[in-house]
């Protein structure tokens, strides 16, 4: 079995550091397991590792989309594997960096979506019940929902529209539940490190991030974008860029923007910590309060890999 180590979780908590230290240590190259780094342009509301700071570490799916061009954990799957392929065979270690846990669940359960391209019938099934909803409310799509899935429904609360309308739409489309679209990965071997802190710690963290994305000219960067069509594209929901589009269109301040931005990335975090604490088996670690330290993680890391 081909053996992967990823780092997941929430933002702000050190991430990117690490992957850079396991890299030298380890012999790895670095998969970025983001769903906004893909994109071109994109570079201060996505936190991406520049050139110049990745210390001569390739790194994998960073800016392979341009802004306004779809991208969908279908796609992630099928490149990430490649990927992965690719540096196992260059005698290296595949080192998977990311916060979006479906993108990483994608890979460590297997899911079943390898054709499950963005399409006119994806479209089609998302249009009409997305028009179901405006009709009827969430609680009556997520009825729908309960009936040709219910183990789906009952780990998806009906608030969570996008993610109703999408289990709706994968069952539909490929005529499998979406619940039954998981299964072991036969040919992946994975070690999940997962970096947490104290959860005012992080907060604190997420709002200095903020902070510095501004003075690097975060509002600039999503100026550029809502020049585009009003940002209306998949790139365009961000954190850091949708918040900007209602002070672009003179609604709000740029305080209550910038605050808004920090509170989405709060909450981001929160949901980013749920999903990797319920879906996946990690081994957790401490490092921005002192917990534990990056030479503690390589030594894990190192006697998995034995």
């Amino acid at each position: 079995m081909t053996k992967v180590i990823a780092i997941v979780g929430p933002t702000a908590v050190g991430k990117t550091n690490l992957s850079l230290q396991l890299a030298k240590k380890l012999n790895a190259e670095i998969i970025s397991g983001d769903s906004m780094q893909v994109y071109r342009h994109l570079n201060i509301g996505t936190a991406k590792i520049m050139p110049a700071e990745m210390q001569e570490i390739k790194h994998y799916l960073i800016d392979v989309r341009n802004f306004d061009e779809r991208f969908s954990v279908a796609e992630f799957k099928t490149l990430a594997t490649k990927k992965i392929e690719q540096i196992t065979s260059q005698q290296k270690l595949p080192l998977i960096v990311g916060g979006t846990g479906f993108y990483i669940q994608s890979l460590t359960d297997n899911l079943a979506l390898g054709n499950d391209q963005y399409d006119d019938q994806t479209q089609q099934i998302r249009q009409q019940w997305q028009q179901y909803y405006q009709t009827y409310g969430a609680q009556q799509l997520w009825q729908q929902l309960n009936q040709i899935d219910p183990q789906a429904a009952v780990t998806i609360a009906p608030t969570n529209v996008r993610r109703v309308i999408r289990a709706i739409e994968v069952t539909l489309k490929t005529g499998t539940p979406f619940s039954q679209q998981f299964q072991a990965n036969s040919q992946l071997n994975f070690k999940l490190i997962g970096l947490t802190t104290d959860r005012k710690i992080l907060y604190q963290r997420i709002n200095h991030r903020v902070d510095e994305m501004i003075t690097a000219g975060l509002e600039q960067e999503a100026r550029w974008l809502f020049d585009q069509n009003g940002g209306q594209f998949q790139s365009g929901k961000g954190i850091g860029y949708r918040e900007f589009f209602k002070y672009f269109a003179q609604q709000q301040d740029l305080t209550t923007t910038i605050n808004e931005i920090k509170q989405d990335s709060r909450h981001y975090a929160k949901r980013q910590l749920t999903w990797f604490r319920n879906k996946m088996d990690v081994q957790w670690f401490d490092i921005v309060s002192g917990k534990n330290t990056i030479e503690e993680i390589v030594n894990v890391c190192q006697q998995w890999l034995q």
